[in-house]
């Protein structure tokens, strides 16, 4: 058993000694601290110390700055107010200046009116005396001339009157000389070079259409049994078929030249295949009614192209097509608008303007001509219409609208436009008259220039290119002459529709008869 007691024991012990290094241990580790803790506590004193001293050293520089920065403001503030007050000064200054000179103006002022009124006064007064002097004056030259008052300011006004129409007359003829010298040379020059390069057909056209038969043979088969054919072909077309006694030959009449085209070409396609009966008629209608549409877009496309102007609505080309088939006194109408859009670009080069609009307006001016048949209103209305439809150039609108003279022409390109209508109408060969229209115009224009006062007779001659008009020599006088030509040109042009220019010349002669007895 002794074993085990010692080893008890000896556990015992260990146990002892561990118990006693604990307690020693804590008791060492609590001097430590306290060593600790109390030097920490003298390091916090003197950290404390140094920033309370530093914070009190910051804080006296602080006031030392805001005291310097005090000063600084005041004194700027004083400078300021230094300045203020002598610019309020130098302003009050000026102010007593400006008073003294408005009191000595308004002194002016007043002497001036006292003496305005003086004279006001002395004016009134001179002007009655001058009043009563004129009357005196009156009743003694109507004394003396035997005229009244009234019968002297007729006498001096006719006098006035002819002395100022014989001034107006000189002036009118300088005018229109200086003007002949500076604007005559350079129109003919324009107007010669741009017909020079043009090159244009003389008139050819025909109101119908003709179509050539093989034989007087096929008269009868295009007039079918009890006249069913020709039946079918005139409702088919449009059309009125005129079969006479001209040899081997029919003749198309129709107001719309398309349908009459269709015809003429529905019947040449029957023609050359032989088998002419209704419902054929009715297969080669249709069939020409393609070909003439596809016809009428080429054509318009080919004139632009031709023209030069680009970018046009496709139904104002197909419009141009249609133009093809359209005359104006026998000109085509086609023809003529590519003429005066050559014409027109030809002048707008030569002068300077904008020669892509010229032409542009020039193939566009008659674009109401294809419509004019089925739509009421003049071609001119038609064109204006059509153009806004179709969104085209302001310009262009005012050259349609304008080259009729229908509205006055406003812009180069218009009144190059009206030029080259005229020119391309009025050209020798370009176009045939109606007689009766002729005749027609020939007495409007005699009966223009007879209807004004001095009047004796009047003449038109070279074929409506002149009127030559006799006056009285006791009513109109030499310088008058000028006048009466000036207004009668004047009506004509307003009153008148014709080609090219017509010359206005007025013949006074002065006779002196008498007899021997």
């Amino acid at each position: 058993m002794e074993p085990v007691y010692i080893i008890l024991i000896a556990v015992a012990a260990f146990v002892v000694a561990g118990v006693l290094g604990f307690v020693l241990g804590q008791i060492h580790r609590k001097k430590v601290a306290e060593a600790a803790i109390g030097s920490a506590t003298e390091e916090a004193t003197r950290i404390v110390n140094d920033a309370i001293a530093q914070a009190e050293s910051k804080k006296k520089e602080a006031v030392i700055e805001a005291k310097d920065e005090i000063h600084k403001l005041r004194s700027e503030t004083e400078r300021e107010l230094r300045e203020r007050r002598s610019e309020v000064m130098r302003q009050e200054r000026r102010n007593n200046q400006k008073e003294e000179t408005l009191d000595k103006k308004a002194e002016n002022l007043e002497k001036k009116e006292n003496t305005l009124d003086e004279k006001i006064k002395n004016a009134e007064k001179q002007l009655s005396e001058v009043e009563s002097i004129k009357r005196s004056q009156l009743e003694m030259l109507e004394k003396i001339s035997g005229f009244t008052k009234e019968q002297a300011k007729e006498y001096l006004l006719n006098n006035l009157e002819e002395s100022l129409d014989h001034e107006k007359a000189v002036k009118i003829m300088e005018y229109e000389q200086k003007t002949r010298d500076e604007a005559e040379t350079l129109a003919r020059e324009v107007i010669s070079t741009a017909i020079q390069r043009c090159a244009a057909d003389h008139s050819a056209e025909a109101t119908v259409s003709v179509v050539a038969l093989p034989s007087d043979e096929m008269k009868g088969r295009i007039i079918g049994r009890e006249g069913r054919n020709i039946r079918a072909l005139e409702t088919s077309t449009g059309v009125d078929i005129i079969i006479d006694d001209t040899p081997e030959a029919i003749t198309l009449s129709s107001f719309d030249p398309v349908r009459r085209e269709v015809a003429r070409v529905a019947l040449e396609k029957l023609i050359a295949d032989g088998r002419i009966h209704p419902a054929r008629i009715e297969e080669m209608v249709d069939r020409a009614r393609r070909e003439v549409d596809m016809t009428i877009k080429q054509t318009g496309e080919r004139a632009v192209i031709d023209s030069g102007v680009n970018s046009i609505h496709p139904e104002l080309v197909k419009l141009l097509g249609k133009l093809k088939y359209r005359t104006s006194y026998g000109q085509n109408v086609l023809n003529h608008s590519l003429e005066v859009s050559y014409i027109a670009g030809l002048m707008a080069a030569e002068i300077g303007a904008d020669v892509k609009l010229a032409k542009r307006a020039g193939l566009l001016h008659d674009i109401g001509k294809a419509i004019d048949h089925e739509v009421d209103g003049s071609h001119v209305e038609l064109g204006v219409e059509a153009a806004k439809k179709y969104r085209e150039n302001e310009g262009v609108i005012h050259a349609i609208q304008a080259h009729h003279g229908d509205v006055e022409p406003k812009t180069i390109v218009a009144c190059l436009v009206q030029a080259a209508d005229a020119i391309s109408a009025a050209r020798p060969g370009a176009r045939r008259e109606n007689v009766q229209n002729y005749i027609k115009r020939l007495e409007m224009l005699e009966e223009i220039s007879s209807s004004f006062e001095g009047v004796e007779r009047s003449y038109a001659i070279q074929a409506g290119r002149e009127v030559r008009i006799m006056v009285k020599p006791d009513v109109i006088s030499d310088d008058k002459m000028v006048l009466v030509a000036r207004d009668i040109v004047q009506k004509i042009e307003n009153e008148l529709e014709y080609p090219g220019q017509i010359k206005v010349n007025i013949i006074r002669e002065t006779r002196a008869t008498d007899y021997a007895k």
